[in-house]
């Protein structure tokens, strides 16, 4: 995550993993969700800000949610139906569950599936926010397998390439695959320039957007770096911003998540239909393609390649997606996590409402 989204240093409140986990479950359970519900999407939530997504995780995502749950809008105790299923397929409804709830249970039918078949693939439809995509490609290779996963968030956010009105969501996707020594490569993207939530994390931090992100609201490419404008006076782009730079390729991209969740899912284009997104997830297993410790070798050969490549004038080293996150992991485990100091203080509030205990100073 680039440096303006992070905290900055005076705003810091560094709080463990164990801690903020076990306050985040008892916020959730306390908006009428199950133990298990809210452990999975506490798993998901806090995954995220361990990993440094933070505009993913508790800061964006919680209060967000426990409103949500408050007004109705999500169902805190979803009953999952299976509408079709074969051997290595399943289309399931969320009952207007939390996305993040649901999930790692999907993705773990797809899991299972390709432990027996070789491939596993499952959509849900009918559910809420999936709080990114990153985690759950990464459940897929605790198992030794190839993970990938779509969401199609709300329409109406995204221009098309020379467009003027807003068609697709962010339409995040994730693709993650095991190495052996190294860490894992995780390609976790929003199909937009930048991820709507990351432009609220700058509300927080006060940084500005850098040119080409946004447009204004009659299309035009915002091509200067400017403080962040109030909701409804953008709209965001599709990766590559502009023709010129590939934005029809992050639109090309954000079609094809669009199809993949929304449209296979059976719940329609996102613009059309008005709801609140669906998800795809695919599990591959590698055994059924190759061995498995060949596999992690190459992918150690091709990404230790890749770190051990000569950087460019003026940057330090060589990355690969997953990279960084696997130092914030490591980074964070022992250090703990680095909060707004806002955002404890709307833990602490809504904690005293609520009656719950919250040590996280």
């Amino acid at each position: 995550m680039l440096d303006r989204f992070k905290v900055p240093d005076k705003d810091k409140i560094y709080v463990s993993e164990k801690n903020i986990t076990e306050v985040t479950q008892k916020v959730l359970e306390a908006s009428g969700v199950s133990k298990k519900g809210a452990a999975n999407s506490t798993a998901v939530l806090i995954g995220n800000d361990m990993r440094g997504v933070e505009s993913h995780g508790v800061s964006n995502g919680l209060r967000r949610y426990v409103e949500q749950y408050a007004s109705g809008d999500y169902n805190s105790k979803p009953i999952i139906k299976t509408l079709r299923e074969s051997p290595t397929t399943a289309s399931l409804d969320g009952d207007g569950g939390l996305g993040a709830e649901i999930g790692p249970i999907a993705m773990e039918l797809a899991i299972e599936k390709a432990e027996k078949y070789g491939m596993g693939a499952v959509s849900v439809r009918n559910t809420g926010h999936l709080a990114g995509c990153g985690y759950y490609p990464l459940q897929a290779v605790e198992k030794d397998m190839i993970g990938h996963s779509f969401t199609g968030s709300p329409g109406q956010q995204t221009l098309p390439t020379w467009g003027s009105e807003p068609i697709l969501g962010t339409n995040p996707v994730a693709w993650a695959a095991p190495a052996d020594k190294m860490p894992p490569f995780l390609f976790d993207i929003a199909t937009t320039q930048v991820a709507g939530n990351k432009i609220e994390l700058t509300r927080r931090t006060g940084a500005k957007l850098l040119p080409g992100w946004i447009a204004t609201n009659d299309g035009t490419p915002i091509l200067e770096e400017v403080d962040t404008p109030k909701q409804g006076e953008y709209f965001l782009l599709p990766f590559g911003g502009t023709r010129e730079n590939g934005s029809h390729k992050g639109f090309g991209l954000g079609m094809v998540a669009e199809i993949m969740s929304n449209i296979i899912s059976g719940a329609g284009p996102g613009i059309i239909s008005n709801h609140q997104g669906s998800d795809f997830f695919l599990a591959y297993s590698i055994d059924a393609f190759t061995d498995v410790k060949k596999f992690k070798q190459d992918m150690d050969d091709l990404l230790s390649r890749i770190v051990e490549s000569k950087p460019a004038t003026g940057f330090e080293r060589v990355v690969y997606a997953g990279y960084l996150e696997n130092e914030e992991y490591i980074k964070r485990s022992e250090e703990g996590i680095p909060y707004h100091n806002e955002v404890i203080e709307w833990f602490e509030s809504h904690c005293n409402e609520m009656g719950i205990d919250c040590d996280l100073r």
